[in-house]
């Protein structure tokens, strides 16, 4: 399909793409403790990720990113996908990647403190907003399964709504 056929101009909606990153390894997960100095999400526990950057696939993005904010590599299956209704153009997509098979020693991330966290501990930790109820999905998510996909959208006082895909 030529350029000109894919329709990609104003008003559609748009999304900023962007990736999550889950590692597992044994009975843990690799969470970032957000540095107390971050505008987002400052001393919760989040995973890993960041921008899809022009001219990268996705799991591209998602290597790259695990790359740079801990110097691991490891083999990355698509679990999920959120679309984030911000109430404007541009939302936001998350392509959500897991991986167990990790390559490299962790070095220490300017984003914040990465942490081996057992999984029989993560649901006590201080966790951004959504991450327990995601962190339920990504880890039923299997290596072959079926992508899950999920619709994040905001009430009138601003509260998080989630709706999963059938």
């Amino acid at each position: 399909m030529p350029l000109s056929d894919q329709d990609h101009t104003a008003p559609r909606y748009s999304l900023v793409p962007r990736t999550l990153i889950f590692i597992t390894r044994d009975e843990q997960i690799l969470l970032i403790k957000g540095a107390p100095h971050k505008r987002l999400w400052a001393n919760l526990y989040n995973g890993l990720g960041g921008h899809v950057e022009r001219g990268e696939d996705l799991r591209s993005a998602a290597r790259r990113e695990l790359a740079e904010e801990t110097g691991l590599s490891a083999d990355l299956w698509l679990c999920g996908t959120i679309t984030i209704d911000t109430g404007e153009s541009p939302g936001i997509g998350i392509f959500i990647f897991r991986g167990e098979s990790i390559q490299g020693e962790i070095r220490e991330s300017p984003e914040g403190n990465l942490e081996w966290i057992p999984l029989n501990q993560v649901f006590s930790l201080p966790l951004v907003a959504d991450l327990p109820i995601l962190l339920l999905r990504v880890l039923a998510t299997l290596p072959g399964s079926a992508p899950f996909s999920g619709l994040y959208s905001y009430d009138t006082e601003g509260k998080l709504q989630i709706t999963w895909g059938k």
